[in-house]
């Protein structure tokens, strides 16, 4: 007796360097919508490396702790930072 074994939908793997690139847009995207035309700026007044927030705009590799600090210097929690440009 054969048993059948459900067929398991392949999820397309996700592309490292376009996902940081997204991350790169939306956290610009916040930081001037929050009146910052200045990327370091924000980061001085944020207590964040100015160079490090540079290459996370840039969409340039950044640790979940690094991350995590980002999305609370917008005030925002985890879902509402993925709630746009992460469809």
């Amino acid at each position: 007796m054969k048993s059948k074994a459900k067929r398991q939908t392949k999820k397309p793997a996700m592309d490292a360097d376009a996902t940081l690139k997204k991350l790169g847009e939306r956290i610009k995207q916040l930081r001037i919508e929050r009146g910052y035309p200045s990327y370091e700026y924000f980061a001085y007044e944020h207590d964040i490396s100015r160079a490090q927030f540079g290459r996370y705009e840039n969409g340039q590799d950044l640790r979940f702790s690094s991350l995590v600090k980002v999305i609370n210097a917008f005030g925002m929690t985890i879902e509402e930072f993925f709630s746009e440009g992460f469809e």
